[in-house]
């Protein structure tokens, strides 16, 4: 069976997290270049993807801290979050065995 659809549980979420945090820091790094009203499709979609996970690392995070700020602790948020569903599968046993073979 493929190895992907064994650990569906573990490889989706995964994902999901990482593209979120990728896009995070795109986002960042965009948003020095270009104002954050632009209306650019590409833009558009970051703030997309990005904005719910903004709105709540600024629901607890201070109000002094400026956007670029908060978008890096978002995508360090983002980052601890997957360790620990990493750490949770792996302490119950349920993550995909490191390849033998190389």
């Amino acid at each position: 069976m493929n190895a992907f659809w064994s650990y569906w549980y573990f490889h989706l979420p995964n994902f999901v997290l990482a593209a979120i945090m990728y896009t995070m820091l795109g986002r960042l790094v965009l948003g020095f270049f270009v104002p954050e009203n632009w209306d650019n499709f590409i833009w558009r979609g970051f703030r997309w993807v990005t904005d719910p996970v903004v709105r709540v690392v600024r629901f607890v995070t201070p109000d002094i801290l400026a956007q670029p700020v908060v978008l890096v602790f978002a995508a360090l948020w983002l980052m601890a979050m997957r360790l620990g569903f990493f750490l949770f599968l792996f302490n119950a046993g349920l993550t995909p065995a490191a390849s033998a073979g190389g």
